[in-house]
């Protein structure tokens, strides 16, 4: 059944209020387990036969809370699928959405910083489409997900682009996506290998380590400003949740072949594939791009 524009926005006001519950819930166990550490601190300080009791308590009070925070986080998620389902019915329905360039990058930065954080259990690793661990072989990204598309341009030339998946199809094994970029709005019928789906969940730096590329990895990055993936060397790995890899585009307009290190989100750095153009000349060159 269609989701109308009232019911989508009764849905999220619904869960916007359900979050706004769960944070003061949140608050309010925070403060808890302020005073619980207190108590726990009090407790060590002076022998107590009932010490690990007292402790068993209050993680369960923490876990308490991680259940409260995952909850809220839940409904957020929620409220994103609810929007991009609209999104995408209001583009089977005909409704092309006017976006300018200056909008458009904004939106392509905002679904970088906005891109769920995994945070992990006790010993639990991140699984695939969190940083740099890949989709699993048999993975098709659903209706409406973002990927990089090798796809050929008005010159004939392929190139890495960043595109919305329209459909998969099943018998031909093949996407239909969408160039994002307004001023091209391309259809493309391409097959699984000329499609890489980006990641779905941030890795956190502090610790999931392993699901970031390491320092000199040679990846595929969204050059700043554009909707199209670049050969690069990662200079430096994010330090923290929100910080972004520092890259080194290949430009053959310095005497070293690479550019001056940029920025890019996790969520636009990906694998390095060999393309037919790169495999002689060495891909994605900036300067020829």
């Amino acid at each position: 059944m269609p989701l109308t524009a009232e019911s989508a926005a009764q849905q999220i006001q619904d869960r916007l209020k359900d979050i706004q519950q769960l944070i003061h819930k949140v608050d309010s166990e925070r403060r808890r387990a302020e005073n619980s550490i207190a108590s726990l601190v009090r407790a060590q300080q002076n022998p107590n036969p009932k010490l690990k009791t007292l402790l068993q308590s209050k993680i369960a009070e923490a876990n308490q809370e991680e259940a409260t925070i995952r909850a809220a986080l839940a409904k957020i998620h929620e409220i994103r699928n609810i929007r991009n389902e609209r999104r995408i019915q209001a583009r089977n329905a005909g409704n092309k959405e006017a976006i300018r360039r200056g909008a458009l990058m904004k939106m392509v930065q905002l679904s970088a910083q906005t891109l769920p954080l995994f945070v992990g259990k006790p010993g639990e690793r991140a699984p695939p489409l969190c940083g740099a661990i890949p989709a699993e072989s048999n993975y098709v990204a659903k209706v409406g997900d973002n990927v990089a598309a090798l796809a050929k341009g008005i010159d004939e030339e392929e190139n890495w682009i960043l595109a919305e998946v329209v459909q998969f199809l099943h018998r031909q094994n093949k996407y239909d996506v969408i160039d994002i970029d307004e001023e091209q709005k391309d259809r493309h019928v391409l097959s699984k290998r000329k499609v890489i789906p980006l990641p779905l969940m941030r890795a956190n730096p502090e610790t999931d380590g392993h699901a970031l590329f390491p320092k000199d990895t040679v990846v595929m990055a969204l050059y700043p400003q554009t909707t199209c993936f670049y050969k690069a060397i990662v200079h430096r790995l994010p330090q923290t949740a929100t910080e972004d890899y520092e890259v080194l585009f290949e430009d053959s307009s310095y005497l070293n072949g690479y550019a001056e290190p940029l920025p890019v989100a996790q969520r636009y750095v990906i694998a390095y594939r060999t393309t037919k153009k790169s495999a002689g000349s060495g891909s994605g060159n900036l300067s020829s791009a």
